[in-house]
């Protein structure tokens, strides 16, 4: 005797070898003997052979229309064998055969849609609704499976379907892998053998490099689009007094929102004051109204080539930034000093209105004001320039600001590495394309109207950042425990050292139309200079807030991100002069592993034959095939340019170390895109395949 049983959802057969109330002992076919529970046992038959038994019954299965045998079921519970009876007998009387029984088994156990079970053998056919919509659902999967064939198809032929376009960025970084469209990539990049990245731009749904760059980091940033809501700066309610000061900025011509400007007083009398005026959005912006809604959603202005996304709306920049020819409302900072000495006796706070004469862009001034001008400008009094005097008492000042902090960071501060400007050639000004003509030029760090702003903004930072600290009203520093390798700049709210800069204390507080963090100071600045001591009770932000370890966090993120996208633009820029100018060789300089730093380009790449050089061995770099997806170019060392014998210990100073981060950080970028990509064959292809 045999038996049809059940287990773990399996149907298997085998010989009855001892039965017992409860269980049964059955031999299979392979000769493994099994204990199974009654329960579990459906049929019993005598013949044919178990596996004999089990192929005739999913042979009948295929003579069993799931329609009709719905019709046929009873709207009762049943079983198995009633359903084979009711199915293949002519009479009902008449049970149906071990091999129908089975075939009947099988069906209702694979239509699930149709029969519900109900035990071991006992189904319910499922009501007409449920039925109806299971179907639809099964047709509906059916589509949808020929779709991603057929898309998949397309995609294998270099034909990109309109709805993977559309889903391309959803597809490669953030997809539902249960979508069509993710489906179909998949399949189609197994079948092609293609990565799915290559797979697509080959298929054509990319459209250009550049606007892949630019969608994916919209869409990983900006999902909801660059769009501001309709907002109307609300305006400055203090009736503040105006300052008896003739103020300045010094900013690129591309600059809109003007933050900071300066102003110095009481040259030629033995004491001097310098005064810094902060754009006060944080007078008439609140915490928690609209206006805060947006720039906490965007903690940033993103600069990139040609183009950028401000922070807040432009009308509402436009409201409070340091126009020239108006009286601004501001947040100054006065340090009076000793014109002979520079020593700083006094320091005071105030808001107020400040009388913006002019806004100095650095692009029509940095060949006037140069070191030669201030060197000659000790010996004879400036005469027919603008601001001369007051630039060179600036000069002064913040050449004796630089090295009074490099005294505290125990070494001169590296500018040995210039800058970069980007212009692109775009003469309408709106979102570049791509393929504009992009100019590159360098700017030496630390000119003398860098250096003139630089250590004005660090000397209100780090001012402001003590001052909130000793009246108990927390503000977001900037802080680095010390100089050694590895050791990184951390954000917190509490006022602690800054090696790097050489500052006891430093809270960003001076860019509050494009930094949310200097918003939020300029809060908590605000309410101290308003309340004083009580500052800590009306500040916005009370000790331990938990809401502001939040802005912490999420302007880390964001503003890691934008760095790491403008980082990979200015890349793209970078290698799109190489292409527009026909440059293949150039000359770098080694500095780690197998990577050389261009001379005279913002571009680090890996060189064939750069591994073992010692750092800083300058040589002529073949450039190979340039990748504008992946930003991505190699070369090879062609000749070494230097002749003396280089340190090649490795170790570097800590600055040093720094840029190279930075630098490795703008090298080529990883595409991590999140979906399957094709496995290699397990066997060798045949030969027809390759």
């Amino acid at each position: 005797m045999f038996v049809l049983f059940e287990e773990t959802g399996k149907f298997l057969a085998g010989r009855i070898l001892s039965e017992a109330d409860s269980s049964l002992q059955v031999e299979l076919d392979s000769g493994k003997r099994v204990k199974v529970k009654a329960a579990h046992a459906l049929l019993k038959f005598e013949k044919p052979a178990p596996a004999d038994f089990i192929a005739a019954g999913l042979k009948l299965v295929e003579d069993i229309d799931l329609d009709l045998a719905w019709e046929f079921a009873s709207d009762e519970e049943f079983g198995f064998a009633e359903l084979a009876r009711e199915y293949f007998s002519a009479d009902a009387s008449r049970p149906a055969s071990p091999e129908q029984q089975a075939a009947a088994l099988f069906r209702l156990y694979d239509a699930p849609h149709y029969f519900r079970r109900a035990g071991k053998g006992r189904f319910r056919k499922a009501p007409p609704e449920i039925l109806q919509q299971a179907l639809a659902a099964i047709e509906k999967k059916k589509q949808i499976t020929a779709q991603i064939a057929t898309w998949a198809d397309e995609l294998g032929r270099g034909q990109c379907p309109a709805p993977i376009r559309d889903q391309l960025y959803k597809i490669l970084f953030k997809p539902d892998k249960n979508s069509a469209e993710y489906k179909a990539v998949v399949d189609a990049s197994r079948a092609t053998h293609t990565a799915p990245l290559d797979l697509l731009q080959k298929a054509g749904a990319i459209a250009s490099p550049y606007q892949f760059h630019w969608k994916r980091f919209l869409f990983e940033n900006f999902p909801k689009g660059t769009r501001f809501p309709e907002l109307q700066a609300p305006p400055v309610k203090d009736e503040l007094p105006l300052a008896d000061v003739r103020a300045f900025s010094i900013d690129d011509s591309s600059t809109t929102e003007i933050d900071d400007a300066l102003s110095v007083s009481g040259l030629g009398s033995g004491t001097v004051t310098l005064g810094v005026h902060i754009a006060a959005p944080g007078l008439a912006v609140l915490p928690g109204g609209p206006i805060d809604a947006v720039g906490r959603a965007r903690m940033s202005t993103v600069y990139m080539p040609g183009y950028k996304l401000t922070m807040l709306p432009d009308d509402v920049v436009q409201a409070y930034t340091l126009q020239e020819g108006r009286n601004c409302p501001a947040l100054s900072l006065y340090l009076t000093m000793d014109e002979a000495t520079l020593d700083i006796t006094a320091s005071s706070t105030r808001l107020e209105q400040v009388p913006i004469v002019s806004n100095l862009r650095h692009d029509a001034l940095d060949n006037t004001f140069t070191e030669a001008f201030f060197e000659a400008a000790q010996v004879t009094a400036p005469v027919d320039v603008q601001w001369g005097v007051e630039m060179t008492f600036l000069h002064r000042l913040a050449r004796h600001l630089k090295g009074q902090r490099e005294i505290v960071r125990g070494k001169p501060e590296n500018f040995n590495r210039p800058d970069y400007n980007f212009r692109l050639d775009n003469p309408t000004g709106g979102e570049p394309q791509g393929m504009e003509t992009v100019t590159i030029t360098t700017r030496q760090r630390g000119a003398p109207l860098d250096l003139i702003v630089a250590e004005a903004m660090i000397l209100a930072n780090s001012t402001w950042g003590q001052w909130l600290a000793e009246h108990g009203v927390p503000g977001i520093y900037r802080s680095q425990a010390s100089m050694a390798p590895g050791v990184k700049v951390r954000m917190g709210t509490k006022s602690l050292p800054h090696a790097g800069l050489g500052v006891k204390s430093y809270a960003w507080c001076t860019s509050p139309l494009r930094r949310y963090t200097d918003l939020v100071n300029q809060w908590q600045i605000i309410a101290v200079t308003r309340h004083g001591r009580t500052a800590a009770l009306a500040a916005p932000f009370k000790p331990k807030d938990a809401d502001l370890f939040s802005v912490i966090s999420c302007f880390d993120a964001a503003y890691s991100a934008y760095n790491g996208f403008q980082s990979g633009i200015e890349r793209y820029w970078t290698l799109k002069y190489l292409e527009q100018n026909g440059i293949t060789e150039l000359t770098a300089t080694s500095f780690k592993d197998n990577l050389v730093r261009a001379d005279d380009l913002p571009l680090v790449l890996g060189a064939m034959g750069a591994q073992g050089l010692p750092r800083g061995a300058r040589v002529r770099v073949k450039l190979g095939a340039i990748d504008e997806i992946t930003l991505d170019v190699f070369g090879t060392v062609i000749e070494r340019l230097d002749t003396e014998v280089l340190d090649a210990s490795g170790t570097q100073p800590a600055d040093e170390a720094e840029d190279d981060e930075e630098d490795i950080a703008a090298g080529p970028i990883s595409i991590a895109v999140d979906i399957d990509e094709p496995q290699p064959d397990a066997e060798p292809a045949p030969a027809a395949a390759a």
